[in-house]
């Protein structure tokens, strides 16, 4: 008998997914895969890319390219019923994909179901967006003559995702890529294999149903081996990476000495600030659910919850009373809304970053625990009484912990909100429509996220997500988001018969 739990009753949804005890790395129009053997949970075997297969990898995706590229067979409007496909297509997979994410990730299944509806969202975005991308036509000063901008892809375009988000991220980039004339190649968590896998069976399915290359959506599982070749392969056009600051740095460096683009989506240590006119009525639920989401594993979960000095009581008492109603358990149970940490190293990372709030003068208000039962579960923890400056809440700590500081005046907080190396995500409470303006002004937050009464995480798709310092400075989803996957020419037409030079210049 199979040892591995897929072979158990209570798993036999996941083969709905083409799922099987054995499944293969790579996707490049056929699926292979003979590097090493990944075994994930003890669920499943995946076999993950070899250099060889990645090297396969990429010149399929290249040939592909010349197909999906091509406007007299596959123009942008064709590209976005493709899209508009694979949407329909995670639709009808949405509740077991996302109790997918839920079983490999560990966040709770309605924030797994969540995930693939923001691929789905994207993709329907991605679909009128199709009819609608191009440049402008720009007024000449040379009679005669149009002056227009022409957008074309970039090519092939690399996608590293992280663990926390193993759909929704690359969904963001795919959809988009793929309606501007791109192709792409996917490597995913090492450690969310199965996800990977199971979203490239849907993508393939849809392309093969369309008689199209499989490989304009590639897919390989792997470690850092496969991330650092495609960082320095010249023949990807564009790197998008998803990952902490750290990784992302090297990553950065590694594709800029090519001098190839990138698309950087780093850390985040956000914060909500509260003056005294707040609601905290929006405050306290707002502060819990960007704190606790997801055990505290969002780019965008808030770190830090500044509350003006009149406040600062009432709130940490109401959110620390918050905290202990938190239902925590089976990610699988409807009821629950925090489950386990991904890893161990996150916990051991959780027990180090209170060891050092505790010693560098903070005051444990709640939690700090690793909880007593199966899994990863660690308690949601509150801390206050550190100074704002404390090198433990200038660090993005990637786990449930909420450091609480007190400020005086909106100059002090907005200071604060901005003195963290990250400028992802930020968020006032106030009922000041001058505060407001301030804060989302030159001389308000200086984060790629500006919000105001609502929290720092749960960013709509049809706005530009993304960051500034050392997030990266990237831009996925929505708004003009779709530029950073296609290269832009200055096009200069000549219809008359003469040849005036700009500038008025004469050379005769």
């Amino acid at each position: 008998m199979s040892s591995l739990l897929i072979s158990q009753p209570k798993y036999s949804w996941l083969k709905e997914l083409g799922l099987s005890e054995d499944n293969h790395g790579v996707y490049n129009g056929t699926w292979g895969g003979s590097g090493e053997v990944d075994n994930c949970m003890v669920f499943f075997v995946v076999l993950k890319a070899t250099m060889a297969e990645y090297e396969e990898t990429i010149q399929k995706s290249r040939e592909a390219w010349k197909v999906w590229a091509e406007v007299s067979r596959v123009p942008a409007p064709k590209r976005g019923e493709i899209v508009r496909q694979i949407g329909d297509a995670l639709r009808k997979k949405i509740k077991v994909l996302g109790s997918l994410v839920s079983l490999e990730m560990g966040k709770i299944y309605v924030e797994g179901v969540g995930e693939v509806q923001e691929y789905v969202d994207v993709c329907d975005y991605a679909v009128g967006l199709s009819r609608m991308i191009g440049g402008p036509i720009l007024p000449s000063e040379r009679p005669g003559h149009a002056l227009i901008e022409q957008w074309n892809p970039v090519g092939l375009v690399g996608i590293i995702t992280a663990f926390n988000f193993p759909v929704a991220v690359y969904g963001w980039n795919n959809a988009i890529a793929l309606i501007c004339g791109n192709v792409c190649l996917w490597k995913g968590a090492p450690t969310t294999p199965l996800t990977s896998v199971a979203v490239t069976k849907i993508v393939a399915e849809v392309l093969e149903q369309n008689n199209l290359p499989g490989a304009i959506c590639s897919m390989t599982c792997g470690g850092a081996d496969i991330g650092t070749a495609m960082a320095k392969d010249e023949r990807v056009d564009l790197l998008s990476f998803t990952g902490s600051t750290h990784v992302g740095k090297m990553v950065a460096m590694m594709v800029q000495e090519r001098f190839g683009r990138q698309l950087l989506e780093l850390g985040g240590n956000n914060a909500i600030i509260v003056f005294e006119d707040a609601d905290l009525n929006l405050v306290v639920p707002s502060a819990v659910f960007a704190s606790v989401g997801t055990a505290g594993q969002r780019c965008t979960t808030t770190r830090r919850l500044m509350l003006h000095e009149s406040v600062h009581d009432t709130v940490v008492e109401r959110v620390a009373k918050a905290y202990k109603q938190v239902r925590i358990g089976d990610p699988w149970d409807p009821s629950t809304l925090y489950g386990p940490l991904h890893t161990k190293q996150a916990v051991e990372q959780y027990l180090a970053a209170i060891e050092k709030a505790k010693q560098q003068g903070g005051t444990l208000i709640c939690g700090g625990k690793v909880m007593d039962r199966a899994g990863n579960y660690v308690e949601p923890t509150i801390i206050t009484g550190l100074p704002h400056d404390a090198s433990i809440v200038q660090t993005e700590t990637f786990v449930p912990i909420l450091y609480v500081l007190k400020f005086k005046t909106e100059d002090e907080a907005f200071a604060w909100n901005n003195e963290v190396k990250q400028g992802l995500s930020s968020s006032i409470f106030t009922k000041d429509m001058g505060r407001v303006f301030r804060w989302l002004g030159p001389k308000g937050s200086d984060c790629g996220i500006v919000n105001v009464n609502i929290p720092t995480s749960g960013a709509e798709i049809g706005g530009a997500f993304g960051g500034e310092k050392h997030t990266g400075g990237g831009r996925e989803s929505g708004s003009d988001s779709w530029k950073q996957y296609m290269r832009r020419s200055t096009c200069t037409i000549n219809y008359s018969k003469d040849l005036p030079l700009a500038q008025g210049i004469k050379f005769e």
